[in-house]
């Protein structure tokens, strides 16, 4: 089966761990993403993400580029079925672009998406940020 959908950011707590030099340095996001309340993709998201800048502008974000790791825990709804389940992300922010890559964690879907499996993706285009899911309910 397959659901795409929108979301947006709506907290946003990052820390640096380690300052490596001016221009690189690791952080510590911690992040809560709303995937609205309609739509084949509604809900709410946590992620926490660990961040490797290879250039960070403090004074403008948006021309920093970094690579990411992290988990997203996902509740909501998916094509109407109601549940959770968490995803391993890993990303590149570059220039204010998104593109990232997404794997299903196995055993990690409650209610009505217990065994669920499968992958998704995420990347930014003209209207926000477009997220798209393939995934199987066993």
């Amino acid at each position: 089966m397959k659901a795409t959908g929108t979301f947006t950011p709506t907290k946003w707590d990052e820390k640096t761990l380690d300052q490596i030099s001016s221009e690189q340095k690791i952080t510590k996001a911690s992040v809560e993403l709303s995937f609205g309340d309609a739509g084949e993709i509604a809900g709410k998201a946590t992620v926490e993400w660990l961040m490797f800048y290879k250039h960070s502008d403090e004074k403008d974000q948006h021309k920093s580029s970094a690579s990411y790791v992290g988990l997203i825990r996902f509740d909501g709804k998916l094509n109407g079925r109601s549940g959770t389940f968490v995803m391993e992300d890993r990303g590149i922010f570059d220039s204010g672009a998104l593109k990232a890559e997404l794997d299903i964690l196995p055993e990690s879907g409650t209610g009505e998406l217990a065994g669920i499996g499968g992958s998704a993706k995420y990347y930014t285009n003209a209207s926000g940020i477009a997220f798209e899911i393939d995934y199987e309910l066993r």
